[in-house]
Formats: C-alpha cells, structure tokens, sequence
C-alpha cells in the first residue's frame, strides 16, 4: 500500500510538474512570439533598414513579383507604414512652375497604379507620388505571368499592359483624398490609352479632362513597351497631333492654376527621333510643361545575368541607369534646357540620384529600387543627396541642375 501510494504521489508530482512545464512553455512561446511581433511592428514602423533588407523584403520576395506587389500596395492601404523621421531641408526643395515640391524624389508611375496608396507613399517621406497609368476604360492587361524579378541585375522586366481600374474609379480615390486634405505632396495622373482604342489622342484628351480638378500634373504616357502601337506617338507628325489636342483640352479647364503636363520618353528613341521630339515640344504651338526620362527599354545588354533576362517587356532597374541618364544630358541640350525633366532609371541610391540631376533632371522618380530595399531607401537618398549638395557648396539642389551636362 505505502509504494502503491508513492507511485501515485509520483505520477502526480510528475503530471503537475508537466503542467508546470507546459505552462511555461506556452507562456515562454508566448512572450517569445509577442516580442518578436512587437520587435518587427517597430522596425517596419521606425524604417530600420536591416530589417528590412534582412528580413522583411526577403520574406515577400518568397511570392512571385505579381501577389507581393499587390501584398505590398494592400499594406499601403491599410496606413500602417513607417512615417519617415527625416525632415525635408529647403536645401531639396523644389519649384517647378506654380508646384512646390519639398523634396525632389518621387515614386514613379506603375508602383501605385490604381491611386490605392498616395496617403501612404507621403508618409515614407515621397515629395510627390505619380499614379498609373490609368486606362478611360477598365482593362486587367496582358496575361499573366507578366513581371519577373531580375535580382541578380538589380532589375526587373515587366509586360503588364496598362492593367487599369479604370478612370472613373482611380477619380473616385483622388477626389476623397483632395477633398480631406490630407495630401502634403504633389499628386501626378499618368495617362495611358485602352488596348483596343482606336482612337488614342482621345484617350489622352479625355484624362485631362476627367482628372483636371484632382491633377497636380499629367504624364502623356506613350513609351511604354508593353502596348501594341503605343511607341508611334512618340514620331513626329504624331505628336504634334497629340500634344496639341492634350494641351487645349488642358488649358480649356476651368481651375486655376491648372495642370502641368510631362511627356514620357522611351530610352529606346535613335537620334533623329530625339532631335524631332525636342523639336516640336520646344514649338511655341505644342511646348508643354516637361518631359520624364525615361520609361523601360525593350533592349538587353550581353552582360544581364538573370535566367528571366530573355522575357519580353520593359526593363527598368540597374541596367536602365545609364541608358536614361545619357538620355536625360542628350535631351537637356537639345532644349536647351528650357524644359523640367524628372529623370528615372536605375536610381538606387543619393549619388545615382545627384548623376541625373547634374545631367539635366530638377527631379527623380525611383521604383525597382523602392521594391529592393523597401521605405528606407526614400530617407537615405534624401540624406546623401543633401550631403552631396553642400560638398559641392550648392545653397540649393537646383543650383545642380545639369551642372554635369555639356549644352
């Protein structure tokens, strides 16, 4: 009876004990993951780098390029990202016209193309956020897959065709964000045509018209690889065609002071297209506000290591730095420099960003970048453009502008 009694005081030390235990375990492993959620929430939340590019953008790049981007933009939405502890120096600060930019570096169009995250990309420090392109008519573009990362030449190809909501929705979205007044950057709509249009400048003439009272500035988008015919506006006939139908659609507004309107350049332009374009928007007729250089190139050098470098589309990213920036010299002489240019491509850092402005650019547009290394990036740019511009004993980044480039 007494060992009968001292197994089962043993059974039930050994069960307390195990409860104990297990208790301890789950209180441990609740501690344990609460930390590690409260130690991520912060460093999403505090922009801390390491994170990011340790863990962070790793993790999403684990989905195919399609469904982390849309991850990515549906984090936006929800407005829990990093606000950016930099405050912009009036070093960066930028007018061009009657638009005030407190920072030169944007996101580029085909980041946020539905106009889903505008709030959000303010708030990782943006100085002005360009949505689309946008479509008059909803269309969901080419068909899938469509986008392939590059890693191992910094770069990404994409054929999405102008995936679109349509007009009237991405309207819906801008008009609620300006009517709150939540807005502290400048907002730009890039306009794209419908695939079976077949009347393109109409397409771009309803745009203004339609975003006119939402539009900081308009992008006359037709360089992108990814739309059959597209590129032929870019000729010379053409454009005249265009710019001037776009430019009395916008100046028939009523607001005041009114959109400014950016063509987008393909990087693939030979020269005497260069010289044609430079040519007519320099024509009192069809001068419009600026150009944007460049949107992604359909050529592929011989040294692209990525097994995806033979997919068809736009390559943007690394490879595309000097193509664009050459472009951005050669189209800065070409006008003389009477003409704002936002320069994009290849933009990863402060000193690739100060290279196109001393080519000729008074902004930046980043993105294959921007889904590399995550919000941080918008910060430290900033930081190492300001450093680079006192180095050089500049009172202001425009005092920069083309300072590089030979007229």
């Amino acid at each position: 009876m007494n060992e009968l009694s001292s197994n089962e005081h043993a059974k039930t030390r050994f069960v307390c004990h195990s409860e104990a235990m297990s208790k301890k375990l789950k209180s441990g492993l609740l501690v344990t993951t609460a930390s590690i959620t409260v130690f991520s929430v912060a460093s999403i939340y505090y922009e801390k780098q390491k994170f990011y590019e340790k863990y962070l953008v790793p993790l999403t790049h684990k989905l195919d390029p399609e469904s982390a981007h849309k991850l990515t933009i549906f984090w936006f939405k929800t407005g829990f990202v990093p606000r950016s502890e930099y405050v912009d120096t009036p070093l960066l600060a930028q007018q061009i016209k009657h638009l005030s930019f407190r920072n030169p570096v944007g996101i580029a169009a085909g980041f946020d193309k539905n106009g889903e995250a505008v709030s959000s990309l303010q708030r990782v420090g943006f100085g002005f956020v360009e949505v689309g392109s946008v479509t008059p008519e909803p269309q969901p573009g080419n068909e899938k897959p469509r986008v392939f990362r590059l890693p191992e030449d910094k770069a990404v190809i994409n054929r999405y065709g102008f995936n679109s909501d349509g007009h009237e929705v991405v309207y819906k979205r801008l008009k609620k964000l300006k009517d709150d007044e939540s807005l502290n950057c400048v907002v730009g709509v890039n306009l794209g045509k419908n695939k079976s249009s077949d009347d393109p400048v109409s397409d771009y003439v309803m745009g203004v018209k339609n975003f006119g009272d939402v539009a900081d500035y308009f992008v006359i988008n037709v360089s992108s690889p990814n739309t059959p015919g597209l590129r032929d506006l870019q000729k010379k006939e053409q454009l005249k065609s265009l710019l001037s139908a776009v430019i009395s659609a916008r100046d028939s507004l009523e607001q005041i002071p009114k959109p400014l309107i950016f063509l987008k350049l393909s990087p693939d332009l030979d020269q005497q297209e260069k010289k044609d374009i430079a040519n007519v928007v320099r024509d009192k007729k069809f001068k419009i506000d600026g150009l944007i250089i460049s949107n992604t190139t359909i050529s592929r050098s011989a040294d692209l290591k990525s097994p995806h470098a033979s997919e068809t589309g736009g390559l943007s990213g690394l490879p595309l730095k000097k193509l664009s920036t050459d472009l951005i010299a050669e189209m800065f002489k070409l006008t003389k420099g009477s003409l704002p240019i936002i320069g994009v491509g290849g933009v990863f850092d402060g000193a690739d960003a100060y290279e196109k402005i001393k080519a000729g650019a008074s902004l930046i547009q980043i993105y294959t970048s921007f889904t590399y290394h995550g919000p941080p990036i918008v910060t430290n740019m900033k930081k190492e453009l300001e450093t680079l511009v006192r180095k050089d004993n500049y009172g202001n980044i425009s005092d920069a502008i083309g300072k590089g480039s030979k007229r």
